[in-house]
């Protein structure tokens, strides 16, 4: 294979926009395998050709995408609602949400060190030295409340916060002296806490999200983004439930199906054996170990859980 890929190989394929590194990128990965998308990334090269479908992934950084795919330069693509709102209100509106995928959840903060005597709220931040790597929605944020605390005779803001863009370690900038405060992602906390910061306040939570253009271009292939997209939301429905099945006998099983009614109905098979019955039912993920306690309590046996690696659900995002 070349180390050159030629941009005929890109014609008549579905482009797809995929962080190229970070926080999402090893989430993406899985996505992309359970959804049955199989490529090959060659070194160094940020464009893979899917083999099995007529898709190309491009890998761009996490900021970038709303961009191309609010322009059209991409067909779909995977970012986070921060990146969709740092890229501005006009970008935001050339995109559409098509799903929220349930990783990468993290908040943008305001963060100010805890030795702080004078800061204790984000109004205390306003007219003051602000560090971060989002500066649209921290410049947005701030002058929203300078708008609040006061105006001179001229109708401009009295408190001029100042907004220093750094473009990484931003948690280091109070230690620092560079700024007073700083508007970051969190995700644990651990590390603001460890470089002696607190939260005053949140901007928006965040998580993982594909998006795909509020007007696609003429070459787009509806029929192939809805595709990728059903089989997008099934790994993600999956990735929320479980199946569990069990034996019970039949004067307990009123009791064992009130514990497993499964999302529309559970399923109830009678074995050679007439006195008992095979039940199925899909569980969330997040109650099965307490509905296996319950279930053997209630007489259930032979119960077991089974993973799903895909599934396709009406109503389940």
């Amino acid at each position: 294979m070349s180390n050159l890929l030629q941009p005929e190989a890109l014609e008549g394929r579905m482009l797809f926009a995929i962080p190229k590194k970070g926080r999402l990128y090893e989430k993406c990965l899985e996505l992309l395998q359970g959804a049955d998308i199989q490529f090959k990334r060659a070194h160094r090269l940020d464009v893979a050709l899917v083999q099995n479908h007529p898709i190309a992934l491009v890998f761009l950084p996490a900021a970038d995408i709303p961009r191309f795919v609010g322009e059209g330069n991409v067909d779909l693509g995977i970012t986070g609602q921060d990146m969709v709102a740092e890229a501005g209100e006009t970008v935001s509106k050339l995109v559409t949400e098509e799903l929220q995928l349930g990783f990468g959840k993290c908040k943008l903060q305001v963060q100010v060190p805890e030795s702080s005597t004078s800061i204790k709220s984000v109004e205390d931040l306003v007219g003051k030295k602000v560090a971060t790597s989002f500066d649209y929605l921290a410049g947005k944020y701030f002058a929203d409340l300078e708008a609040k605390l006061g105006k001179s005779s001229s109708g401009q803001s009295e408190l001029q916060t100042k907004i220093e863009y750094v473009g990484g370690s931003v948690e280091a900038a109070c230690a620092l002296g560079l700024a007073d405060g700083i508007v970051d992602l969190v995700e644990s906390g651990e590390t603001m806490r460890a470089c002696g910061l607190h939260e005053i306040g949140t901007l928006l939570s965040s998580q993982a999200v594909l998006i795909k253009s509020a007007a696609p271009h003429a070459r787009s292939n509806t029929a192939l983004i809805n595709l990728i997209t059903s089989r997008i939301r099934g790994v993600i429905a999956a990735s929320r439930y479980v199946l569990v099945t069990y034996n019970v006998k039949n004067e307990q099983l009123e009791e064992n199906l009130r514990i497993t009614p499964g999302r529309r109905a559970a399923t109830v098979m009678p074995l050679d054996d007439k006195l008992w019955n095979a039940v199925q039912a899909m569980v969330l993920r997040s109650d099965v170990a307490v509905v296996c306690d319950k279930l053997e309590s209630a007489g259930a046996q032979d119960i077991l859980v089974m993973q799903l690696a895909n599934c396709r659900i009406e109503g389940s995002m």
